[in-house]
């Protein structure tokens, strides 16, 4: 486990939630090119497993040339067909277990869980690389439960699994949070912007 103090969190990307895979991957190169990345999670919205394959399939040669690892958002079938390195699980604890057994000791496994301490824990005993707690910054979407500072810091104190923030987030909330979280989540906090690339810059340089 990194030492919070000493090394500065890692970005975990996300996709937006619809994109052009005729374009899209040109923009994804390039903020893999200019920023560290540690993962990128596929976040697609769409059911439609034609979409879903044909942009897990080109998401994915561009992160494994540049050595970054690439999760998919619950479709854990799609994972393991086209290539990809694991799955992003958001029911929490529940189906940690069957997906590890299915994916292997390889494969990233990591689950989301809101901001509920005790669902956070339960995917670490099953087996979670890592635990997403969110959202973190004010947003209209869910019933609008933040995962409080406080969480991270317990959960950096007293757990081994690295713990990610996301949902909302803001240079000040970068700010805030970079000493008791292993990973930030950025997504649309970057893709809604007209220059992705300098909009990640501007949170990374906030963490120091």
């Amino acid at each position: 486990m990194s030492e919070p103090e000493q090394e500065l969190p890692q970005i975990y990307l996300l996709t937006p939630s619809a994109f052009d895979v005729e374009t899209f991957p040109t923009v994804l190169a390039s903020v893999l090119d200019a920023h560290e990345v540690a993962c990128v999670r596929l976040a697609l919205a769409s059911k439609d497993e034609y979409v879903l394959g044909k942009a897990a399939d080109a998401c994915r040669e561009v992160c494994h040339a540049r050595d970054v690892a690439i999760v998919i958002e619950h479709h854990v079938a799609l994972a393991e067909r086209h290539g990809l390195d694991g799955v992003h699980l958001t029911d929490g604890a529940r189906s940690i277990r069957k997906v590890r057994k299915l994916l292997g000791d390889d494969a990233i496994v990591g689950a989301y869980c809101g901001a509920s301490k005790h669902d956070g824990m339960t995917a670490g005993e099953a087996g979670a690389d890592y635990v997403a707690f969110g959202p973190v910054g004010d947003t209209e979407l869910g019933d609008g439960t933040k995962a409080p500072r406080d969480l991270f810091e317990w959960w950096s104190l007293m757990i081994e699994v690295p713990v990610v923030a996301e949902g909302a987030l803001s240079v000040e909330i970068v700010k805030d949070l970079a000493p008791v979280t292993d990973f930030f989540a950025v997504g649309e906090e970057i893709w809604s912007t007209d220059d992705p690339v300098k909009a990640l810059g501007d949170l990374i340089a906030a963490m120091g």
